[in-house]
């Protein structure tokens, strides 16, 4: 398969899905719960419509797993070979009219993420990885910080209200103590993004779902980062947990999260 061409297809897609979310933007009448996953509007309905329609016409073999479509199924699977859809990450962010959301597609295939892409409407910026090939920022290479020093660390994370709270509350605490800071911006996919680029060095998040992400966990691992689940072992998207960062900090950084779950 070339990858490549796979790439330039989910980027026409996510071009596609910015203009839906961006005429939407600010001016939504279709606003609902969906429970512990938080809310959907009518744009990531048409966001994630408008990316199976380019991915279906150009790859009418691969399927697509979307997180609207699979809300509403109720369940689903991870294939082998799929496409990986986020339409709107940051949904929240988005209602409330916050500028911190962004568009996710990443490609499994043969049970290994090969390409991906994050876009970020607002700011006109498009994250791309193929598998080997590095990752990119508007065409430029990007890399992971350097930093080897927790304490002169950025960390993100993200969390729910409902799930696991007083552990994360727990990993939350015992780290901003000995860390520059730690950001919670509420979109995953552009924290992994952030993760690639060096401006966060770690982040974690347990409870995340494949779409949220498949993409960005490529794009740390070609931009030099590592991503694992809280066990160590290396991310896969059917794991709940997740650790992303430059590999001089994400030992220390699953230590210290291990640690606490054991208390």
């Amino acid at each position: 398969m070339d990858f490549s061409k796979a790439l330039e297809s989910a980027k026409d897609a996510a071009r596609e899905a910015r203009k839906v979310l961006l005429h939407y933007y600010g001016h939504l009448s279709k606003v609902r719960e969906k429970g512990a996953e938080g809310l959907v509007s009518e744009a990531d309905v048409e966001s994630e419509k408008i990316i199976k329609q380019v991915l279906s016409q150009r790859f009418p073999e691969i399927p697509m797993l979307g997180e609207e479509g699979a809300s509403e199924a109720g369940k689903w699977t991870i294939p082998d070979t799929t496409w990986i859809v986020d339409p709107l990450d940051g949904t929240t962010n988005y209602i409330h009219q916050l500028h911190v959301w962004c568009i996710s597609i990443g490609l499994k295939y043969r049970g290994e993420l090969v390409a991906g892409v994050i876009d970020v409407p607002i700011l006109d910026d498009t994250y791309t990885a193929v598998k080997g090939g590095g990752a990119y920022l508007n065409g430029e290479p990007i890399r992971v910080s350097e930093r080897s020093a927790l304490r002169d660390s950025l960390l993100a994370t993200g969390f729910f209200p409902n799930l696991d709270l007083e552990e994360q509350i727990h990993i939350f605490s015992d780290l901003v103590r000995d860390v520059r800071g730690v950001r919670r911006a509420g979109a995953a996919a552009y924290d992994l993004c952030l993760v690639a680029q060096g401006v966060f060095d770690g982040f974690w998040e347990k409870n995340l779902k494949p779409w949220d992400a498949a993409a960005g966990a490529l794009l740390v691992r070609e931009a030099g980062g590592q991503v694992l689940n809280y066990q160590g072992g290396e991310y896969d998207v059917a794991d709940k947990s997740l650790l992303a960062g430059n590999p001089k900090l994400t030992s220390e950084l699953l230590a210290r999260i291990q640690k606490i779950k054991k208390k």
